[in-house]
C-alpha cells in the first residue's frame, strides 16, 4: 500500500476556511476508484511552523496514485486548492 500525505498551509486561515478545505478534500471519496483510503485532519495546536490541514490517502500502487492525479474529481479539487492554499508539502511512502 502506498501512502500519500499532503500538508496544506492556507492563505487566510480561519476555522471556516480549514473546514471548507476539509469538506472539499473529503468530497473525492467514492468518486475516485483508485483511492483506497482518505482522511483529512485540521491542526488543533497550530505552532508557527506547522501546516493547517493534512490529507492522508492510500493507494494500491504508485501507478494508481498517478491515475488519481489525473482523475477529474482530483483536478476539480486542485482548482480550489490553488486559490486557497499558500503552500503544501508531500510525503509518499510504502507501508
Amino acid at each position: 500500500m502506498l501512502a500519500h500525505i499532503v500538508f496544506f498551509k492556507l492563505k487566510n486561515y480561519t476555522k471556516e476556511s480549514a473546514e471548507m478545505l476539509r469538506e472539499i478534500l473529503l468530497g473525492m471519496e467514492d468518486k475516485i476508484p483508485y483511492l483506497k483510503h482518505i482522511e483529512v485532519g485540521i491542526n488543533v495546536i497550530r505552532p508557527e511552523r506547522s501546516y493547517d490541514v493534512v490529507l492522508v490517502t492510500k493507494f494500491e500502487s504508485a501507478e494508481d496514485l498517478g491515475k488519481y492525479g489525473k482523475h477529474p474529481a482530483h483536478l476539480e479539487t486542485l482548482e480550489y486548492i490553488t486559490g486557497a492554499v499558500e503552500s503544501s508539502a508531500v510525503v509518499d511512502y510504502i507501508n
